[in-house]
């Protein structure tokens, strides 16, 4: 009991520190909340709420709120998945103090696929996005890659640490090609099998400019079924 005290009070630790830091440097910060739930044999329900700002909390950079049906094309593996997004964006004119505000409705195409070498976690994702932006219409191409690495155990499983890191590129399909580049390093904790939370820094890449987001993520893949239908 004493040990997982420890482990959830380096968690908070971490993100104090991220907190402080956010306040010292101006560092953005985006509070994240992925859900992933299974609500029949291989079918899920992706939902996910982005709450982004300037700073630690408070001037909204962007709220974005995204959700999707899935498929695994295998037992817990390769889920092909069809879905849509909001994205509001409140973006500074000219480095001044006044915001102007765009809306952005997306449809998006995903797969996912997973695998498991010793203690490393993989998983790749590759994304296609038709984005409405007002009157215009864009084609964007994404692929993302992440690792999970346990620390205080083998595996991935409930009250074990790990360290987590992604990198994921965004391409255009017309204007200039490269949209951004993500690096992202975090600590996190598997609360449950199903429950877990990380604190992490980003490096975004875009436009000729850097950007560094301090990120809070909590992950629910709490499934809807009953075990009889698993």
């Amino acid at each position: 009991m004493v040990k997982r005290i420890a482990l959830i009070a380096a968690l908070c630790g971490l993100i104090s520190v991220g907190m402080l830091n956010a306040q010292q440097s101006k560092f953005g910060n985006w509070f994240i909340y992925f859900g992933n739930q299974s609500f029949k044999k291989n079918w899920n329900w992706h939902n996910e709420v982005q709450d982004r700002n300037y700073n630690l909390a408070g001037d909204l950079e962007q709220l974005l709120l995204r959700t999707g049906i899935g498929y695994n094309l295998t037992p817990k593996n390769n889920n092909v998945l069809l879905g849509y997004a909001y994205i509001r964006s409140e973006n500074y004119i000219n480095g001044g103090n006044t915001k102007s505000v765009s809306e952005e409705h997306r449809l998006f195409q995903q797969f996912i696929t997973k695998q498991n070498f010793g203690r490393f976690y993989l998983q790749h994702r590759y994304r296609i996005e038709e984005r409405f932006i007002r009157d215009n219409f864009k084609l964007r191409f994404r692929y993302f890659f992440a690792i999970n690495i346990p620390i205080n155990s083998k595996e991935m499983q409930a009250r074990v640490l790990y360290f987590s890191t992604y990198n994921e590129i965004f391409v255009n399909s017309q204007d200039e090609v490269f949209d951004r580049d993500r690096w992202y390093f975090a600590l996190g904790y598997n609360i449950t099998n199903n429950l877990r939370i990380e604190a992490g820094f980003m490096e975004q890449m875009f436009s000729g400019r850097e950007r560094n987001q301090l990120q809070i993520v909590l992950f629910n893949n709490i499934p809807f079924r009953s075990r009889s239908d698993q």
